[in-house]
């Protein structure tokens, strides 16, 4: 019978990692970052480093617990094993909040670059197909979703590699510019590297960390990896530093070719940047990227959310039905309960605006909500791993892939996030949607003190 509770383990190394890229390089990518290079400038490259920097401390702490011990919802179930349950219910139900939001969004996305070749063609529509599609990709089996997700994610890559070549042409020898190079000259000319000043730095960071937000869904698919040891730190090896190439490479180009005070003029800089050389497709090119980008993002939601549903139907937090899987050993009804999720709030998105006028800034401000909740993860992985060493101190000696620096790299990487958390407090644009994060964290935390008779006598049956 225990067996049946088991999922299978076909997702391979190539899968996995472009499974995390996919859940990290997102539409936010494509779309400019003009908020992040608006507060910053071009020292916004050093933001993308630096927040890069404590993502490699993260997934690092992360690989060195899923080594020993590579099972589904990974940092809920550290959380619990390591902090407290509490610490576990808060991760797993942040996850799928943070994932529901996400999927959502990139639906609506998705309706809004399919308008570009049919602008007649309802969004609800397109939105219904998407999640139709994506929802039985998942159904079908692990290896269906890995495949889907591993050739989503590849689009994406190899257009911004291709962004990245054209960029240093035109950059180095004046490719599409009557080759006269554009030099580096854009990088300090408008005001300076450091345009916005500390403050304008640590108000970029909160939304570029937010931006590299997924990448621990690795945590996620360790329980359904081929020999998760060899794959885990495979994946997290490459991982971050592919991430950091195409993240910093990418905004790179676009702070040297455009002056970043005139980007907003610009439209989508990717657009821009293949039109320059003369590629008179480009905006259907980046368009149709867009859309396998917000695809991507959906795809990975609904497949992190419903194994953290699964999870928490192992812990007795959720009725037995969620454990259920089907012949393919895919857990069924979490997989549906959040496609339907997504699906409610994309027509609610339609709906809501002929009933409340103003409701597309409460969308804004759903959709940026889960910063917080998407943090959890992070700061519980970070703070498990404290713990996790202590307790396995046998097993160290001959671990190979150990936390470096540890346990000062913890605590860096700790402040960081805390420092991160209060200029979102203080920036007029991010503080709404933090307090929206903090308010779920206290209602679940209520809810959890409310039924925690039950969940204990549940789980010491």
């Amino acid at each position: 019978m225990e067996s049946k509770k088991q999922l299978s383990r076909d997702l391979s190394s190539r899968q996995m990692q472009m499974i995390a890229l996919g859940g990290t390089i997102g539409v936010g990518l494509f779309m400019g970052s003009a908020a992040t290079i608006k507060w910053t400038g071009p020292s916004v490259l050093l933001a993308y480093a630096f927040a890069g920097f404590v993502l490699y401390l993260i997934m690092r702490a992360l690989g060195e617990m899923l080594y020993l011990d590579p099972s589904t919802g990974s940092f809920a179930k550290y959380g619990s094993e390591y902090i407290h349950p509490l610490a576990g219910y808060l991760t797993a139900w942040s996850n799928v909040f943070q994932y529901l939001v996400v999927g959502i969004s990139e639906v609506i996305a998705v309706g809004q670059y399919l308008d570009y070749w049919w602008p007649g063609v309802p969004g609800w529509i397109t939105g219904t197909i998407v999640v139709v599609t994506l929802c039985i990709a998942n159904l079908i089996s692990v290896k269906a979703y890995g495949e889907l997700e591993f050739w989503f994610a590849l689009i994406k890559v190899v257009t911004i590699i291709f962004m990245l070549i054209l960029g240093a042409l035109v950059i180095l020898l004046g490719f599409g510019n009557h080759w006269q190079p554009i030099g580096f000259s854009n990088l300090w000319s408008h005001g300076g590297f450091f345009t916005g000043g500390v403050k304008g730095f640590i108000f970029a960071l909160s939304i570029i960390m937010a931006s590299y937000q997924g990448v621990e869904v690795i945590g996620i698919t360790a329980g359904e990896a081929k020999n998760p040891k060899v794959t885990v730190v495979k994946s997290i090896k490459s991982i971050v530093a592919r991430i950091l190439i195409f993240y910093i490479g990418a905004i790179f180009v676009i702070v040297t070719i455009y002056p970043w005070n005139q980007l907003d003029k610009v439209g989508s800089p990717f657009v821009e940047t293949f039109s320059r050389v003369g590629i008179t497709a480009a905006a259907a090119i980046i368009n149709f990227v867009m859309v396998t980008a917000a695809m991507s993002g959906c795809n990975s939601g609904i497949f992190s959310s419903s194994r953290m549903l699964y999870t928490l139907g192992l812990r007795k937090e959720l009725p037995q039905r969620f454990v259920k899987l089907s012949r393919h050993r895919v857990p069924t009804l979490p997989v549906i309960v959040m496609s339907v999720g997504i699906f409610i709030g994309m027509i609610l998105n339609e709906v809501l605006p002929y009933f409340l006028k103003g409701s597309t800034n409460i969308f804004v401000l759903v959709y940026s909500s889960s910063v917080l909740p998407g943090m959890v993860p992070w700061f519980i992985i970070l703070i498990s791993q404290l713990k996790f060493r202590h307790r396995h101190l046998h097993e160290m000696a001959d671990h190979p892939f150990k936390m470096p620096w540890y346990p000062m790299s913890n605590y860096f990487a700790l402040l960081s996030l805390v420092i991160t958390l209060i200029f979102m407090f203080i920036n007029d644009e991010t503080r709404v949607p933090l307090l929206v994060g903090i308010a779920f964290l206290i209602i679940m935390s209520i809810i959890y003190f409310a039924t925690r008779s039950k969940h204990e006598s549940a789980n010491n049956h």
